[in-house]
């Protein structure tokens, strides 16, 4: 039965959504006390750990060709990282959540820009709508320290989406679990300049690094799987299902309320996103089938998969 469950895309996806949702919840709860620099090296940490585990078990070799790519690929990670977890500590989780929802426009933006993919109109379209939910959820009326803090969201977005960029690269030669392993590595390097005082974490702050390191890998998995059992636009779709997620366990234990600029911006955001992804996996199809080619199920996972 379990095995059976693992096969469903939809329930993976709604899965990881839950899994990563707690992450996000686990990151602000500790933020309190322990910085968003310390809390991504102990997450790298831990993970670096679990994953070599994971590796020696299933008797995985390293790689002695393409470093410099993997450690791009887990600096723009770690990077990413350290920006999630401070905009998480500094504004309300259903707001660091969504602007985190960008990093597949900066996808394609980059890929326009470096890898020379043209967008249609209807693409160029979808972008403006996005890009104005972003504006107003950057709120630039607003007091200037929000506005700032919702600036280092968007560059988390970016280097979420550097990384994503560099796997549909890696991936073509280097195991997941190696990708993964660089990324967690050079994420604890990545963050140790940050850690400006170190703050020695009690037990308690010691089991919540400790859970966001474990949950964080779980999630990972979850997605992975649904990638493998589900068209990517579905899943995209139903990632959307952690921003109710964290709206609600903001509201449940910071007494967080999204606002109008929340709601607007977020609602405009995400139709974009749902829009835009359809868009992209149906031109592709549609190029695939003139040239009487299939899409393969590994080049669409490649695409829209993010290891982080």
């Amino acid at each position: 039965m379990i095995e059976v469950a693992m096969k469903n895309g939809v329930l993976m996806a709604l899965l990881s959504a839950f899994v990563f949702s707690v992450m996000n919840a686990l990151v602000k709860e500790v933020s309190g006390t322990i910085p968003a620099a310390e809390i991504a090296f102990f997450r790298g940490l831990i993970g670096t750990i679990l994953v070599v585990a994971l590796m020696r078990h299933q008797q995985i070799a390293f790689s002695r060709k393409g470093i410099p790519m993997l450690v791009f690929r887990g600096m723009m990670g770690g990077l990413y990282m350290l920006a999630f977890f401070f905009t998480l500590a500094k504004l309300p989780l259903t707001d660091a959540s969504i602007l985190a929802q960008l990093a597949p426009i900066f996808v394609i933006l980059l890929s326009a820009l470096f890898l020379k993919e043209k967008l249609s109109a209807r693409a160029k379209a979808m972008l403006l709508i996005i890009f104005l939910g972003a504006f107003i959820l950057l709120k630039p009326g607003a007091y200037s320290s929000y506005s700032a803090y919702a600036l280092v969201g968007l560059l988390s977005a970016l280097f979420s989406a550097a990384a994503s960029i560099s796997i549909r690269y890696l991936s073509q030669k280097h195991s997941a679990y190696e990708i993964v392993f660089y990324f967690t590595v050079t994420s604890s390097l990545v963050a140790l300049p940050f850690v400006h005082l170190f703050v020695m974490p009690d037990t308690r702050e010691l089991v919540l690094l400790l859970l966001i390191g474990i949950v964080s890998l779980i999630g990972q998995l979850f997605l992975t799987k649904a990638f493998t059992h589900e068209s990517a636009v579905v899943v995209q779709v139903v990632s959307y299902f952690g921003l109710m997620l964290n709206a609600m366990f903001g509201y449940l234990f910071w007494s967080e309320t999204p606002d109008a600029a929340t709601i607007i911006g977020g609602i405009l955001i995400v139709a974009g996103c749902i829009a835009l992804t359809a868009a992209k996996s149906g031109g592709a199809k549609a190029a695939a089938a003139k040239r009487f080619i299939i899409p393969r199920k590994e080049e669409q996972e490649d695409e829209e998969r993010t290891i982080l």
